[in-house]
């Protein structure tokens, strides 16, 4: 044999090696719990976008079960992004690097207007609603004062501290601004914003509804705002120690958003798989990965799960930036 004629041979014996090792790794088998997930081959990749709540390191490092079981269940590869800011989530739809999110209400509505995206599914959670534990795809947010504090209404609160979670927080930011809009108490400048520092003497972002609760137990805030969609520990132990003066709701829950290219068949399997979800066999995956209080998903449009949301916006006017989220 010349060398000429082994090099082909080896080069050929190659070839059929890696085409075997292929085939095989696309087969390939993903497992979750107990189960067996047969994957499917892969002819191209769905990107799912997820809202940073926590690091995106700490998030995208949970990512590998529900990856495998979305792959398992539509068949094709899936490759879940976690970006640094809740802006980019919105760019990443907007611009076709990612055709599903996961987001919260306020950049979803963002990426309907900026993106023509739709909200097709929305999470429905346990939430409390008053003395209540519930699953709905909403839930409300609350004012409250200390259960010493001589307080009785908002209006006796002018002047006075306040501590909100966070600027970019639907329900612990959006919402109630837009009720003190609504009481009369602030006003929206035509074309600009409503400012709660309009009203109150000094305005903090504490972090989170922990932190808030802690700055109003010590006395460091005069008021501060509670969401049914915290943990029910947290919830319940601070209406234990207040009296709540306003609420607002019912705040729309986090959705899932589909870019407008993306289409059938692949968009009906998704939405199946993700269904498929609230199973309670299947449910811990979302609940370790984005929500302790996920129940499952409910399919939605974007004007039915957005109304509420719309509203406050316009009372506010509050526009999207990268400070707001």
């Amino acid at each position: 044999m010349s060398v000429k004629t082994s090099r082909r041979a080896l080069v050929l014996s190659i070839i059929l090696l890696l085409s075997g090792a292929g085939i095989g790794a696309a087969i390939g088998y993903a497992t979750w719990g107990t189960q067996v997930f047969r994957s499917a081959p892969k002819p191209e990749t769905i990107t799912i976008a997820i809202q940073p709540t926590e690091a995106s390191s700490e998030i995208a490092s949970r990512a590998q079960q529900l990856e495998a079981f979305l792959e398992s269940r539509v068949g094709v590869d899936i490759k879940i992004y976690v970006p640094t800011a809740y802006a980019s989530v919105v760019e990443a739809v907007r611009f076709g690097n990612a055709q599903v999110a996961f987001m919260s209400a306020w950049p979803a509505a963002i990426a309907n207007k900026l993106a023509g995206a739709e909200i097709v599914l929305a999470e429905v959670r346990e939430v409390v609603i008053g003395e209540d534990k519930r699953n709905e795809p909403f839930y409300f947010s609350y004012w409250v004062v200390h259960k010493d504090s001589p307080f009785n209404s908002l209006s006796e609160l002018r002047g006075k501290k306040v501590c909100f979670p966070s600027q970019i927080s639907t329900s612990g930011y959006v919402f109630p601004v837009a009720r003190l809009v609504e009481l009369g108490l602030i006003t929206t400048p035509e074309g600009g914003e409503a400012n709660p520092s309009d009203f109150f003497g000094e305005v903090v972002f504490g972090g989170g509804y922990g932190q808030c609760w802690t700055a109003l137990s010590v006395g460091q805030a005069d008021v501060a705002v509670i969401a049914g969609d915290v943990s029910e520990t947290l919830y319940r132990t601070v209406i234990d120690g207040t009296r709540v003066l306003e609420q607002q709701g019912p705040i729309p829950s986090h959705a899932v958003v589909f870019s407008k290219d993306f289409k059938d068949p692949l968009r009906t399997k998704l939405i199946d798989a993700l269904q498929e979800l609230g199973s309670p066999d299947l449910r811990d995956m979302m609940r370790k990965f984005i929500s302790g209080i996920f129940v499952n998903f409910k399919t939605t449009t974007t004007s039915e799960h957005l109304a509420g949301l719309q509203e406050a916006l316009d009372l506010s006017g509050f526009k999207f930036t990268e400070r707001l989220g």
